[in-house]
């Protein structure tokens, strides 16, 4: 029996830059895996369509951020001779999947997926009204992890509830028509603070509209004003003998993200490790000044090569360009391979068949005895 082949789709919406929160809970993951030799195939997708559910009135925000995208995969170490990089939107064969699949799941079914409710309260649908589009979100997601027929796709916790709605539409599918779709599996980050990096201010989520973000690209000096001037720490920690709290302190969940004891030995000699530190941050005695600044140089031990690498790659736009261009052409045989697979299985396929014919004689024939 052959094995099967291990393959992995993941991707982004192209409505910014990329930051933090996306390199902890997926990017240097995807780097990894890249390297891991476990995967035949790694394919990533630049999610334009979908970005476009929340964004039809300014589609230029979605063009102009999807080289940011790529320059942001290509200096964080995704390389284009083991990784596909291609774009939603020019790959017809997931706009035909979406369709075939929403005939395979209710209105209903849609309004219970967690993430899809979240979502939609998190940009006011609720009061403005919610684009077919974007309630459609977890179809066309499932159109894209099929048609690389992945069965592995990296994700951050929140995005859960769409894998399972995935994996329910292939169910289904395979039912009605026989086994055609892979069924896909989600691997999500081993560090559980690493699967949902929340904003420098505490928020739940980084977002670009709440100004809560540290980006890959940002400068050094944008990433100390970002700590030292919007990182919540503890409201109770007000002088530093103050007993304090690290359970809800940013600057200990981005430590707790990053750091390592290395970085002790490099930066602040006096702990071991993170847990001593925690442990005079709570018995009072250590300053809020003191963790930002160790914090500021772990993340500097991070973004400072990624930066670098990425000022290389500005430096030639034109290969970035073709990178993509490439990917997308690989991209489009693949996911035409697996529309002409699924339309085979429901006997669509009306120019590829031509039994068609003979039944029709058939009929015809019976007809006219």
């Amino acid at each position: 029996m052959e094995q099967q082949k291990q393959i992995i789709l993941t991707g982004d919406r192209p409505t910014g830059r990329l930051h933090l929160g996306h390199y902890v809970g997926s990017l240097k993951r995807r780097v990894e895996l890249q390297n891991s030799g476990e995967f035949d195939e790694i394919n990533i997708l630049i999610a334009d369509d979908q970005a476009l559910t929340d964004n039809a009135d300014n589609p230029a925000k979605i063009r102009d951020n999807i080289i940011n995208v790529v320059l942001d995969y290509l200096s964080v170490g995704l390389d284009p001779e083991k990784t596909t990089i291609c774009v939603q939107s020019a790959l017809p064969a997931l706009h035909a999947l979406t369709f075939y699949y929403m005939n395979l799941v209710t209105t209903a079914r849609l309004a219970r997926n967690p993430t899809v409710k979240s979502e939609i309260q998190m940009r006011g649908f609720a009061d403005e009204g919610l684009p077919v589009g974007f309630f459609a979100y977890p179809v066309s997601q499932a159109a894209d992890i099929t048609a690389f027929n992945a069965n592995v796709v990296p994700v951050g916790e929140d995005q859960l509830p769409m894998i399972e709605q995935t994996r329910e539409i292939v169910e289904k599918f395979n039912r009605l028509y026989g086994k055609t779709l892979v069924l896909p599996k989600a691997i999500i980050p081993e560090n559980e603070t690493q699967r949902r990096l929340p904003g420098v201010d505490g928020k739940a989520k980084m977002s670009k509209s709440l100004g809560n973000c540290i980006y890959l690209s940002d400068t050094a000096k944008t990433v100390k004003k970002q700590v030292n001037g919007k990182m919540f720490t503890d409201p109770t920690h007000l002088r530093i003998e103050d007993p304090g709290h690290t359970e809800g302190n940013v600057v200990f969940t981005y430590l707790d993200a990053f750091c390592t004891d290395d970085h002790f030995a490099e930066y602040l000699p006096d702990y071991k490790n993170l847990d001593e530190m925690k442990e005079h941050y709570r018995r009072g005695g250590l300053g809020d000044g003191t963790c930002k600044k160790f914090l500021i140089n772990v993340l500097e031990e991070t973004l400072s090569p990624i930066r670098e690498s990425r000022a290389k790659w500005e430096k030639d736009i034109a290969s970035v360009y073709d990178i993509l261009e490439a990917g997308t052409k690989k991209a489009r045989e693949t996911t035409n391979e697996t529309l002409a697979r699924v339309q085979k299985a429901m006997r669509i396929d009306y120019f590829g068949d031509r039994s068609i014919i003979k039944e029709w004689e058939k009929l015809l024939k019976e007809a006219n005895k």
